[in-house]
């Protein structure tokens, strides 16, 4: 019997298995030290809170918690999005949110209903890798935003948009996925003035932002151009990952096409799964989780400036985040963090290479990006002091000497 053919389409050209990913299968063998992932702690999960809410939910709703329900989301969780978000001067109805599996699925949606082959999006150097998975089946191309210690450039985004016809811009400003830089408010400002002068929409990604260890809270974009700008975020940083809470506000007209664009996919999200994130945000769960998980991860990210203060060579420097996850590496110009991720994961500790999170090929080779959240404290200082060691040996060895 003749196997079947399958021809699979032209745009799977552009989907690749995500480098991260990748990695991560590599890593997680027994005595690696994972600096490489970018998830939550197990730790931070609110595991008593969880099992208080499941007979709640079930008392509360009974069966309407196991049946279908609106593509838009479950009601009770989007009257409680709804209160969450005003709280950072986002201003939305029940109606102007749209709950989805995690903000991954509501970024390609936004690809599937935004893009043509051939569109131009805009996005910081570096920026968020799954993004571009996301957005790269839909066959755009991509112009890169230039960024420094602050973010995003607004004069960089004002020049972007000027010389090309931009379909979209997508920002991590928050604690950036992957440097952990945040776009202070002048500059938000400015890129609220930006858009609205361009006419241009904003994707504003913000799974971070509540992860906040010093200093004060700045307002998302969303909140200074509402018209222009999808605001997303997520319950997977603050709440438990693998239920895939992710929901948006966006502009009435594309909330609706997002709408249609979730119905061909899986119809809605797991109802039981926003009936618990319901009762965890409306019943005050929230609000009471957040200040342990960053009493959980802030002594980690200072344990770990600590670190790279101390194992680190001359010559290479790291951001300094007020909170979020990640902590951004950059060595000499031309210095390869390859050779380095190879010799660090042989003596037993891994991170991801900076490379993968730009659009323009063969930049960032000098950078890497670290998480906190998961390693242990004695973890921490030992996968620096290794990845120290292998930079130091890879600065005296010829290249590819390993």
């Amino acid at each position: 019997m003749a196997e079947p053919r399958i021809d699979v389409a032209a745009r799977t050209a552009n989907m690749n298995v995500s480098a991260i990913r990748e990695i991560l299968k590599v890593v997680s063998r027994p005595g690696i030290i994972s600096l490489a992932g970018g998830i939550p702690s197990p730790d931070s999960f609110p595991m008593e809170i969880i099992g208080e809410l499941v007979p709640r939910v079930l008392e509360q709703y009974g069966s309407n918690a196991l049946q279908y329900d609106l593509t838009e989301g479950f009601l009770p969780l989007r009257e409680a999005l709804s209160d969450l978000v005003a709280g950072l001067g986002i201003m939305a109805t029940p109606d102007d949110i749209l709950v989805a599996s995690g903000s991954q699925g509501v970024l390609d949606a936004i690809g599937k209903v935004l893009l043509d082959p051939g569109d131009l999006v805009a996005v910081e150097a570096p920026t968020y890798l799954g993004a571009i998975q996301a957005f790269s089946p839909y066959q755009p191309d991509y112009v890169e935003i230039a960024t420094d210690n602050e973010g995003v450039i607004p004069e960089s985004l004002d020049e972007v948009l000027a010389a090309n016809h931009v379909k979209l811009v997508y920002l991590v400003p928050t604690f950036q996925n992957p440097t952990g830089r945040t776009v202070p408010l002048g500059r938000r400002l400015q890129i609220a003035e930006i858009i609205e002068r361009h006419g241009v929409l904003l994707v504003e990604d913000d799974p971070y932002g509540a992860l906040r260890f010093r200093g004060d809270r700045v307002p998302p974009i969303a909140s200074l151009a509402p018209r222009h700008v999808v605001y997303v975020s997520t319950l997977s940083k603050v709440f438990a990952p693998g239920l895939r809470i992710g929901y948006t506000v966006a502009p009435s007209r594309l909330r609706d096409w997002l709408v249609i664009a979730k119905q061909g996919v899986d119809l809605h999200t797991s109802t039981f799964n926003q009936a618990l994130a319901a009762g965890y945000i409306a019943g005050g769960f929230l609000a009471d989780q957040v200040p342990r998980i960053v009493d959980i991860y802030r002594p980690k990210q200072e344990l770990m400036m600590r670190a790279l203060a101390e194992d680190l060579p001359d010559g290479f420097t790291w951001s300094r985040p007020d909170g979020g996850m990640f902590v951004w590496v950059e060595g000499p110009d031309g210095f390869d963090m390859g050779p380095v991720y190879e010799r660090s994961v042989a003596a037993g500790a891994a991170f991801v290479p900076g490379k993968y999170f730009f659009t323009s090929p063969n930049t960032g080779i000098e950078t890497m990006r670290l998480n906190f959240t998961t390693a242990e404290p004695g973890e921490l200082s030992r996968a620096v002091a290794i990845i120290g060691s292998a930079i130091e040996a890879e600065l005296v060895a010829p290249a590819g000497n390993l």
